[in-house]
């Protein structure tokens, strides 16, 4: 035991020693010139990057310091032995000014910029204060702009530097693979600009304008559609016609039609940009729309065959407006309801059967338990649309819509999301001609007469997978009162129906879909209840949707229209869906569809489908036409569409598709000529989106 107690003794003493020869060597060495602007210190200086390993000068050899933590009051040899340490430190002023990050000019805050003036006796004693940390600010990734955070206290220790806007808190530019961030690359720490959307930009969002929580976000938008078209085109032979000698009804069925729209968008909104929804918005949206037909027939582009079979028109209008609130916050889990007014996008279900537009409303949305579940209350006040755009004006359209839902996420399976909806449709009595002289409120069949219209649905649906099976449903039914209708003569009580099933599987870069959908016709066109289904403004997203022919072409009848374009539902309303009242006197439709989707790159998608038509009831459509025995097969619908995003973003989207009709034995009973058969009728369409 003893001899433990002397081993003890004799380290304490080496170590005394060795000590007190270590502080004495460190007063000895002589003092040197402190230059801030390189990473060279005399031993009294101290002052030392915490992430840097700096040398200093012994006599005639060097000693590599390791790195330091951020306390300065401590300076370590490579030997972890102390060499000094200060009895006492000074509270200094704010040592630095903000100066514009000459690296990375408008990129990222401004660096601190130490002052060492007095901080330390050059003449040998010991320092007298605390240097302060030496800062540097990397730039953050993508582009910041200014910062509008106006600094509120100035930096007065080493242990804190304050960094007040903590959105713009950079991190060291980074090159991961060696590449040089190729552009079509998902890479990360990108280095960005103000033209660049995809990465972090201070007009995207990403930053906050105004203070730390207020974003502006632009939208700079261009979409161009040209559609070429086959579909029975009416003659117009008691009049003129462009080919002489022409004796069928329907001529020649060609026609292209291009629309080019530009969007210009801002947005202000206030919030924390994480879970916590928007406190408040602002967005403004005009749109200008420039729009070409031509077709080889007269009395198309307009009743007036003078016109010839060529328009052009143009239209400009603030298309989207509203302002938005957040009332109140429902739970700690960040459920809140917000109210929204203004011109607004709405689609009421998950693929658009009954309501989907952009109109003037008041909406209150929210939601509950974790955001599982979600609500809207809506009320649109229907703006009168221009014909050739679809656009927005500011005249009333005498329409006003009511629409409940409420969404529950999970319901039953993981995944499997159930929808419940309300909608309430009053359409007023009017008399309207669209802008190219056509009569589309009443329809201008039978007894043309304005009538009021006032329908209510109720409807169930879901969306989602159960396990690996993807599915959507939807169940509708439809009652209400027309005060006149045109083709019965009379006022009518509605009831009607329709449901749609969606059954996908996706075992990799294939899905394979197969699909139905239903919607009742009315086999009794004499009494007073309408059994034909309709919707108020659909786009289905069903069945092929944009790229099936009869669901994008608008197929005309006599004077109306067999279906409309972006529909499913041959309603015979008027020549325009937006400004036309829904029929509920209609042939209704049976559809059968296949169709598969190959996801051939990340960046394109090949859908191909094709659907089998059938009309529910020809009853109607026998007495519109004053004909006997219509068959009620409509055709077959082929179609093969790509989809396309080259910069794995919404930046830059590209569809284009293919479609052919088929024609069945109803669909030639209706628009066969005199001698022969319908021809198999074709269509092609380009669609291209550019943001940013």
């Amino acid at each position: 035991m003893s001899g433990v107690w002397l081993n003890c003794v004799t380290l304490f003493l080496i170590f005394w020693l060795c000590q007190t020869v270590n502080v004495r060597a460190a007063e000895d060495l002589p003092q040197r010139d402190f230059d801030p602007g390189n990473s060279l210190f005399s031993v009294a200086s101290k002052a030392v990057s915490p992430s840097a390993v700096l040398p200093f000068q012994i006599e005639s050899w060097t000693v590599p310091l390791p790195p330091v933590d951020n306390d300065p009051t401590r300076l370590e040899s490579l030997n972890d032995i102390r060499l000094c340490e200060f009895d006492f430190l000074e509270e200094l002023p704010a040592p630095f000014e903000p100066v514009e990050n000459q690296s990375h000019p408008g990129r990222g805050p401004p660096i601190l910029k130490d002052s060492f003036e007095n901080i330390y006796d050059l003449s040998g004693e010991r320092p007298i204060a605390e240097p302060l940390f030496r800062y540097f600010a990397y730039p953050p990734a993508g582009f910041t702009g200014s910062s509008s955070v106006v600094p509120s206290e100035s930096q007065e220790s080493a242990h804190f530097v304050p960094m007040e806007d903590r959105w713009r808190i950079g991190v060291p530019i980074w090159d991961r693979y060696g590449r040089d961030h190729p552009r079509l690359d998902d890479y990360p720490q990108a280095p960005g600009n103000i033209f660049n959307p995809y990465t972090q930009n201070l007009l995207k969002e990403d930053f906050p304008l105004i203070g730390q929580n207020s974003f502006f976000n632009l939208n700079v938008a261009s979409r161009t559609i040209a559609n070429f078209r086959q579909v029975p085109t009416p003659t117009t032979p008691f009049e003129s016609t462009p080919t002489p000698g022409e004796e069928d009804f329907f001529g020649n069925p060609n026609g292209f039609f291009f629309l080019q729209f530009y969007t210009l968008a801002f947005e202000l909104n206030h919030g924390d940009k994480t879970f916590k929804p928007n406190d408040w918005r602002i967005k403004v949206a005009p749109v200008i729309n420039t729009n070409y037909l031509e077709v080889y027939e007269l009395g198309v582009v307009s009743p007036d065959v003078a016109a010839g079979t060529r328009r052009s028109r143009g239209f400009a209008t603030l298309e989207e407006w509203f302002l938005e609130a957040k009332l109140a916050d429902l739970s700690p889990d960040y459920d809140f309801m917000s109210v929204r007014a203004g011109s607004q996008p709405f689609t009421s279900d998950f693929r658009g059967f009954i309501f989907s537009d952009l109109n003037r409303a008041v909406r209150l949305f929210g939601t509950r338990l974790s955001n599982r579940d979600q609500f809207n209350l809506i009320l649109f006040d229907q703006r009168e649309k221009d014909t050739n755009s679809f656009l927005n004006s500011f005249d009333p359209r005498g329409q006003t819509i009511f629409i409940a839902n409420y969404f529950r996420q999970d319901f039953i399976w993981p995944g499997h999301t159930v929808q419940a909806s309300f909608h309430f449709d009053n359409d007023q009595a009017s008399l309207k001609y669209d802008k190219n002289g056509n009569l589309v409120r009443p329809d201008p069949v039978g007894l043309a007469t304005p009538h009021e219209v006032n329908a209510a649905y109720f409807g169930l649906a879901t969306d989602g997978h159960i396990n690996e099976l993807n599915i959507t449903s939807a169940m509708y039914y439809v009652t209400g009162h027309d005060t006149l209708n045109p083709q019965a003569l009379q006022p009518v009580n509605i009831s009607a129906y329709s449901g749609a099933l969606e059954l996908s599987y996706s075992p990799d870069w294939i899905r394979y879909r197969a699909s139905a959908f239903y919607a009742s016709g009315d086999n009794n066109i004499n009494d007073n209840i309408a059994t034909g289904f309709d919707a108020i403004i659909d786009n289905p997203q069903f069945a092929g949707g944009e790229f099936s022919f009869w669901q994008r072409q608008s197929i005309k009848l006599l004077g109306t229209n067999l279906k409309n374009f972006n529909s499913l539902l041959p309603d015979l309303r008027a020549s325009n869906k937006f400004q036309s009242q829904a029929n509920f006197l209609n042939p209704g439709i049976r559809l059968f569809n296949l169709g598969m989707d190959f996801e051939l790159t990340q960046r394109t998608r090949l859908i191909s489908n094709c659907n089998f038509l059938y009309f529910d009831t020809t009853a109607v459509l026998q007495s519109f036409v004053f004909q006997d025995n219509i068959p009620t097969s409509i055709g077959t619908d082929l179609s093969l569409g790509v989809e396309s995003r080259p910069l794995l973003n919404n930046n830059w989207i590209f569809r284009a598709g293919i479609s052919g009709l088929l024609p069945g034995d109803g669909f030639q009973a209706l628009y066969g000529p005199i001698t022969g058969q319908v021809p198999n009728l074709f269509a092609a369409f380009t669609d291209l989106e550019l943001a940013f």
